[in-house]
């Protein structure tokens, strides 16, 4: 099964830079156009400005610059390999729904996203991201542990 558009989301970890190396490989194998998304999560609470009247702030700023950083470096890692690759930074309140949304919007075939394997507890309260994704694509979904 040919991959023609692959999804990688990212934040910033070495699990997502691990999801890259292995994107890259897929569209190398494939010659699939990649769009790396990363998602600035929305807190309702510092974000209400933000969100109701576009009002920024300057945390918010500081994350936009950082987030914008992390995809210039996935870009990088693609670029380097002869990949052609688009960047997209994301907002919203839930992490996965943006990501599956954005999988939707563009017509994506598969996602490929790292794990940090968190288990017990940890997942319980901290959730997954990974996982989420998981239960709820209608496209594969390829998760790399780290």
């Amino acid at each position: 099964m040919p991959f023609e558009h692959i999804l990688v989301p990212i934040d910033g970890s070495e699990t997502s830079y691990a999801a890259v190396d292995k994107a890259v490989e897929i569209a190398k194998a494939f010659n699939s156009k990649v769009t790396v998304v990363q998602v600035l999560a929305l807190d309702p609470y510092i974000a209400a400005e933000y969100i109701s009247a576009a009002q920024t702030n300057d945390l918010i700023e500081r994350a936009r610059t950082s987030i914008l950083k992390t995809l210039d470096e996935a870009k990088a890692k693609f670029s380097a390999s002869g990949i052609e690759v688009d960047t997209q930074l994301l907002e919203g309140q839930v992490i996965h729904s943006e990501i599956l949304a954005a999988a939707k919007d563009l017509n994506a075939d598969l996602i490929v996203i790292g794990s940090h394997g968190r288990t017990g507890f940890k997942k319980l309260f901290l959730g997954s991201v990974a996982q989420s994704i998981l239960g709820q694509a209608d496209i594969p979904v390829m998760v790399i542990r780290k």
